[in-house]
């Protein structure tokens, strides 16, 4: 059974770490903001320091990091006594020393913390309240600091808060490796950003990733790649191909070119397997954290595939699983400030459809809420023995969709490239397999008249 909190649970201990753990997490730090009165915090060191997390999100619209903070801590405590900068600045360098290891018992207690602290402050105000008769008065904050926590966000002031929607928020995307893909994304995907490609079982779902991967890592930009369904010595040879030009099937032939090649590349490439259906996004992010605490940054993250994954809470219906997954996914991307590139399978609707839209995804079209920017791959039976197919944009949060791309698939060297030529719609391509209709029945009817 767990033991009861009380006030004196939330002493200067755990002050400290739920202090650590606001700038530790981005997300909790977000969450945190809506109920937390810098107050709560009963070491003046300690309110600063917050104020000093907070102040800087708000200012620029990104989470201070390490480095900017240690920096603040040396230059900008101009107001401060001597004794809570040597305070702020010991306590930074003792939190920077280890991670927040009870993460879940904190975020656990915290928003009792906050209505702890809340109430013991309503019950200060009620003694000099209690002296003037007050009633009304104490009632009022004795009920505020009840319902700490149930709706505390206002939303946006659309006239107190003008200035706030100008602010530049950067999103500092990473090329797709598609000259027109980035076109119509202005760079890629961004910071935080889930990017979902939709296609049917063997159409180059895969394939994708590995080269939008490949891409990334010519950029410079350091990758994960987890894959629920191929090996990692797989998926490595796959990145050995697509990024030195030798095809699959020749890659042991050329060893020695293969690794002068993926040596060239500037970024660095993480493969980690997990068997299909035994990975959680809770273990993408303890595996995320591991690889943090080895100073490994992390620019991509790619999940091979979402719909592998098992879910974190179990549902009745598989779609509401899925659901939980691709919102989960979006999380990890915002809270490792990178983005997200995942794939989705079809139903059977898209097996031998010549453009797939979002109506075919999988079980689960709500996930397509979630994501930031969705693609489609399709291939039909033609565009496999041509090595051609269509990609369609479903989605695009940063540009225009409902376009549609001509595409050759280089199977052999694991590479996709869109085409250059002008882009086609829906409509347009409706249009064209009704006016190919037309005239295959033109022909027949001139045959039979022949006849």
């Amino acid at each position: 059974m767990k033991e009861d909190v009380t006030f004196s649970n939330y002493g200067k201990a755990f002050q400290e770490t739920l202090s650590q753990l606001i700038f530790e997490d981005r997300a909790f730090s977000e969450q945190m903001e809506e109920v937390l009165d810098i107050n709560f915090f009963e070491l003046r060191y300690l309110q600063e320091f917050i104020r000093l997390t907070f102040g800087y999100r708000h200012k620029y619209g990104v989470h201070p990091s390490e480095d900017i903070m240690s920096s603040i801590l040396r230059t900008e405590l101009e107001d401060e006594s001597d004794l809570i900068k040597k305070q702020m600045r010991d306590y930074f360098a003792r939190s920077i020393a280890t991670k927040v290891k009870d993460v879940d018992y904190i975020k656990e207690t915290a928003l009792d913390f906050c209505k702890k602290q809340k109430l013991k402050e309503a019950m200060i105000k009620s003694v000099s309240l209690l002296q003037r008769s007050s009633f009304g008065e104490i009632k009022t904050i004795i009920d505020e600091a009840l319902k700490l926590g149930t709706d505390n966000n206002f939303g946006h002031d659309y006239k107190k808060d003008f200035e706030v929607r100008y602010h530049d928020v950067p999103r500092l995307p990473i090329s797709t490796g598609w000259i027109e893909m980035d076109k119509i994304t202005k760079g890629g995907l961004g910071i935080g950003e889930l990017g979902v490609g939709i296609a049917a079982t063997g159409a180059g779902k895969s394939m994708a990733l590995v080269h939008l991967g490949a891409a990334a890592l010519k950029a410079g930009k350091n990758v994960i790649h987890y894959t629920l369904e191929l090996t990692e010595a797989v998926v490595g040879l796959r990145y050995d191909s697509c990024l030195s030009g030798v095809p699959i099937g020749d890659l042991k032939a050329y060893k020695d070119h293969v690794y002068e090649s993926c040596s060239d590349v500037e970024g660095n490439l993480i493969i980690k397997e997990y068997p299909t259906k035994s990975a959680s996004t809770n273990t993408i992010r303890a595996h995320l954290a591991k690889l943090e605490k080895r100073n490994h940054q992390v620019d991509m993250i790619i999940v091979d595939y979402g719909d592998l994954l098992k879910p974190t809470t179990n549902f009745k219906e598989k779609r509401n699983e899925l659901e939980s997954i691709y919102e989960e996914l979006r999380g990890i991307a915002q809270e490792n400030e990178c983005p997200l590139w995942t794939v989705s399978q079809t139903n059977r609707s898209g097996l031998n459809t010549e453009v797939i839209t979002m109506e075919s995804i999988s079980e689960a079209f709500s996930k397509c809420f979630v994501a930031d920017f969705i693609f489609s791959l399709s291939r039909t039976i033609k565009h496999k023995n041509e090595n051609t197919g269509r990609v369609f944009i479903a989605k695009n949060r940063n540009g225009p969709d409902g376009l549609v791309y001509p595409i050759f698939m280089d199977t052999s060297n694991v590479r996709i490239n869109i085409l250059p030529q002008d882009h086609e719609t829906i409509e347009s391509l409706n249009q064209k397999s009704l006016q190919d209709e037309k005239n295959n029945l033109k022909e027949k009817y001139k045959n039979f008249r022949k006849k």
